[in-house]
């Protein structure tokens, strides 16, 4: 195997490698990960084959304490790989990039696994390699998903609120422009909430939009001209994922935040196979915001986990076993 670092004339190999890997989203595309190339220290590879076919990548930042991290300004990561990569192949694309990072002094290696749901076909190869490492499990967040093909349906409250909301004229929009909902709900909902800040700006939200149009997409609900409540929703092949969610009041009150939702999952995104509310989780996994989870679970959300792992890199050896 032969391992390169990213550099800028790498793009388009790369993008087009994303396009095609059995286990990758737009959040891999180098439009989006390098948004936030000021915040952090760009340590992405490209993993080449003994006949310098490109098998792998893997999008990555490196820590001023010399953690490499896959990647610490998206929701998951790991190695993106070729849609007929096999198991003994798998383990030696990780084999060589841990033997790489090891090489260069670098000594851990964490990885946020992307959650299975996501994957168009069967792609856990990652998960048992990191089982033969011994890495260690530090961290696992819980989502809450609507799987579309084993519908428990919603608990009746949620469709209450919602026919109330019906009755109030209220109006559902799609917005190219995500700025009232940025600005008039979410910033000041997390900041009076939790002292917090969106991951993203609106300055950053926007440009993404603007790169990823079909993929990042605005729904608001306006009542009696004020805009109420809305999400901000991260589309991938087959799975609807609510990035941001935030209502006011009002927008819980009247019942318009349900209004949405149900009108998302059954007339938006019917055709979608999984519909993905997001973690109910504070606290790097370790606490639930109950309330949170109860509200995903009244429209028939079940839990589904994403896990983190903190990766020795000198433990390749390990795998070299299976590559004799």
């Amino acid at each position: 195997m032969r391992i390169k670092k990213f550099e800028s004339p790498d793009s388009d190999i790369w993008n087009q490698f994303i396009d095609s890997g059995k286990n990758s989203t737009f959040l891999f595309h180098r439009n989006y990960v390098g948004y936030h190339a000021d915040r952090y220290a760009d340590f992405s590879l490209l993993i080449f084959d003994d006949k310098d076919h490109l098998v792998s990548v893997l999008p990555a930042n490196i820590t001023p304490d010399k953690v490499v991290i896959s990647h610490q300004g998206l929701t998951y990561g790991g190695f993106v790989l070729r849609p007929d990569e096999k198991l003994i192949s798998s383990i030696s694309i990780v084999h060589s990039a841990l033997k790489f990072f090891y090489e260069n002094d670098i000594p851990t290696f964490n990885i946020k696994c992307l959650p299975s749901f996501y994957n168009p076909q069967y792609s856990e190869e990652l998960e048992y390699i990191l089982f033969l490492l011994g890495a260690e499990l530090y961290r696992r967040d819980t989502s809450l998903v609507i799987d579309k093909r084993r519908d428990i349906g919603y608990s009746g409250n949620v469709r209450r609120e919602a026919n109330k909301a019906e009755k109030l004229s209220s109006k559902i929009v799609e917005e190219g422009d995500p700025d009232a909902f940025w600005n008039l709900l979410l910033i000041p909902n997390l900041r009076n909430k939790y002292g917090a800040a969106p991951v993203h700006s609106i300055e950053e939200i926007q440009l993404l939009k603007k790169r990823f149009p079909g993929n990042i997409r605005q729904f608001s609900v306006y009542l009696e001209g004020s805009i109420v409540a809305g999400t901000t929703l991260f589309v991938t092949p087959h799975v609807v994922h609510c990035q941001y969610i935030s209502s006011n009041d009002e927008g819980r009150k009247s019942g318009c935040l349900n209004l949405l939702f149900r009108h998302l999952v059954e007339d938006i995104f019917p055709s979608y196979r999984f519909f993905d509310f997001g973690i109910v989780n504070e606290n790097d996994g370790s606490e639930i915001n109950t309330g949170m989870l109860f509200w995903k679970e009244s429209f028939g959300a079940r839990t589904q986990k994403q896990d983190f792992y903190r990766v020795r890199t000198a433990s390749y050896t390990s795998l070299e076993k299976f590559l004799r």
